[in-house]
């Protein structure tokens, strides 16, 4: 497919659409239950409205950031996604290669199917995101497996206690682990190009993906239940052991899955160096509040700890909203999905363009040339009280 012909992620998506299976594209694009958390994320950034400033010299415009004492080229990084591989051949690889090339962060998810190592040599940079249950006996061979990979950013993700309802994949034939259903494969073989590109392909050149990354061993295939399922003991997960994690953890540590501003606090009490403002993309708790309504509160309780915000980006506008209200990063994961989809590293090359051509603009047309300096003097609350517009009664 012919990048140059996406002009959007709305674009991706479609394209992406096409050329996946419905089972694999539903689980991709699709959230849980009603959906309404996800619809929520992407209405949310309706609330505000630009006020830009004009008659600012514009002509010269940075959108780097620096984060954990690096910097990256633009404030927009890849969030942790499951089980790329069924989405596109070496999918991890690929989006840790395309991060590399833009110059921003790449979180790879325990529910990956190629081992940390590899994914750390295509991109040292890479950050580790963990499943982790309320076992030191786990956790603790787990953390030194990471470090010993080179990891620098681990993320804990707090917001995943027990699976979600998905409904949409369900009724798609899509589950994890992955069970090759008459509905799966006939939507397979709708798609000779998915079929040979990925699912043949890596098969032949990988075998069957193992889940290689929750633990500190490899796990089993992904088309067979897992002995001692790795979800267990995630229900009992508590603040106890994060200041566990702490302890043992030198790098930095970033809790994800953080919506109320007391959690942030908590958090940042324990040492924790960032949090992530997210509701897993609407995929956990359906009905909880959007990240973006979240976010000013969260970024008003933190003092010293780094506020990322993800679920719902979609367009520049959209990450200079957040920016701000506050926040200091952001992550997207489904655009990713979708440009992996569409063209592999390619295409997640892609969503990075895209996105930082439509900051760059849009800095230029908010009259602020640094995107570091944007606060919430550039936006207004369209919720608000309006003034009346009633000019004083004097001679103009």
């Amino acid at each position: 497919m012919r990048m140059n012909a996406i002009l959007s992620i709305a674009d991706l998506r479609e394209a992406a659409k096409r050329c996946l299976p419905s089972g694999i594209f539903g689980y991709v694009d699709g959230a849980a239950e009603d959906q309404s958390s996800m619809r929520a994320n992407r209405s949310a950034f309706e609330r505000w409205a630009f006020a830009p400033h004009v008659l600012v010299d514009v002509s010269q415009r940075s959108q780097s950031i620096e984060l954990f004492g690096k910097t990256w080229q633009m404030p927009l990084g890849i969030s942790p996604m499951g089980v790329c591989a069924v989405v596109a051949y070496d999918g991890d690889c690929a989006l840790a290669r395309a991060a590399a090339r833009a110059g921003v962060p790449f979180v790879l998810s325990a529910a990956s199917t190629t081992p940390m190592e590899r994914v750390l040599r295509a991109n040292p940079d890479t950050w580790y995101q963990a499943y982790l249950p309320a076992r030191m006996e786990i956790i603790a061979p787990l953390l030194q497996r990471v470090r010993a990979a080179g990891v620098e950013v681990l993320v804990v993700t707090v917001d995943v206690p027990i699976a979600s309802t998905r409904e949409n994949e369900l009724r798609n034939g899509f589950s994890i682990p992955l069970r090759w259903t008459p509905r799966l494969a006939w939507s397979g073989m709708l798609k000779p190009g998915w079929v040979l590109g990925t699912f043949m392909k890596t098969l032949a050149r990988q075998g069957v993906p193992h889940f290689e990354n929750f633990t500190a061993e490899r796990g089993g295939p992904i088309i067979v239940a897992q002995k001692g399922d790795h979800r267990a003991g995630r229900a009992a997960m508590s603040w106890k052991e994060i200041s566990a994690i702490r302890d043992l953890w030198k790098g930095k540590l970033v809790v994800k899955g953080i919506l109320r501003a007391e959690d942030a606090r908590t958090a940042e009490s324990m040492g924790v160096d960032g949090v992530i403002v997210s509701n897993h993309g609407g995929r956990q708790l359906d009905g909880a509040v959007s990240t973006l309504q979240a976010l000013p509160e969260i970024a008003a309780a933190t003092t010293h700890a780094a506020v990322i915000i993800d679920s719902g980006f979609r367009r520049g506008t959209d990450v200079i909203k957040a920016m701000a209200l506050g926040a200091d990063f952001v992550f997207a994961g489904r655009p990713f999905m979708y440009g992996l989809a569409a063209g592999g590293e390619e295409g997640a090359l892609r969503v990075l363009s895209l996105l930082r051509k439509e900051i760059d603009i849009d800095l230029a047309l908010l009259g602020c040339p640094d995107l570091a300096k944007v606060d919430g003097r550039y936006i207004r609350d369209m919720q608000a009280a309006a003034p009346t517009g009633r000019r004083n009664n004097k001679d103009v």
